[in-house]
């Protein structure tokens, strides 16, 4: 049964071009500098239009089409960083309002515009967030703050724009969320059995936590 939470809404999509930096001597390309843009975006293949990853290794492909981040978020930060964070600012190609994106289930489904996404993986912070934030330890506060947003598949291709409300189309029964899963990776390696609960989660993340359900088991 679809429900729409209550003013949920897609605040912006945002996208950026590989684009190369400057660090540490090196020549970095990255995608991570997004841009809300303006009007009705469509989607095709693994990416919004106009959206591009250097990494696919750790960015894109099926099941990091794209990356959705809170408003909420988005003020938290701003309020611990003592400045403005805009959207777009951690990467994200969707930043919602009024969608618990930290508490979704993996294989949760959302309908914006004509789009619909299905959830299936927390983000990980890697070097190039504490370089689009200008803070070098910015990757750690990310991983330790506990909001680390959402990727998502996109399971039907159509077009949306800021303003669409958000709709839940499905949620699982499992209880696997993807808070629970950057918990289990950055905190409490103890959890790492109960993800295996969830048919949605990834192959890599599902090998993971064998790995570590083994682990558990031994200890």
């Amino acid at each position: 049964m679809e429900r729409e939470p209550d003013g949920a809404v897609l605040v912006s999509v945002n996208v950026g071009r590989i684009r190369h930096v400057g660090h540490h001597e090196r020549d970095i390309a990255t995608g991570i500098f997004k841009e809300p843009v303006a009007g009705r975006v469509a989607t095709h293949g693994v990416n919004i239009d106009g959206d591009d990853q250097a990494d696919r290794q750790a960015h894109g492909g099926p099941d990091r089409a794209a990356y959705a981040y809170a408003e909420e978020d988005l003020i938290w930060w701003s309020e611990q960083l003592g400045r403005p964070v805009t959207p777009g600012s951690m990467g994200e190609n969707l930043t919602t309002s009024g969608l618990d994106v930290t508490g979704a289930l993996v294989g949760e489904r959302w309908r914006m515009g004509t789009v619909l996404f299905e959830v299936s993986s927390p983000r990980v912070p890697c070097f190039k967030l504490s370089l689009r934030m200008e803070d070098g330890r910015f990757q750690q506060r990310f991983a330790a703050a506990g909001r680390p947003g959402a990727y998502l598949r996109i399971v039907e291709h159509g077009s949306l724009a800021a303003g669409d409300p958000i709709t839940v189309v499905h949620r699982p029964d499992h209880g696997v969320t993807v808070a629970m899963i950057a918990e289990a990776y950055h905190a409490d390696r103890s959890l790492a059995p109960q993800l295996l609960a969830a048919p949605e989660l990834t192959a890599s993340w599902r090998e993971w936590a064998v790995a570590h359900d083994h682990d558990v088991t031994r200890s």
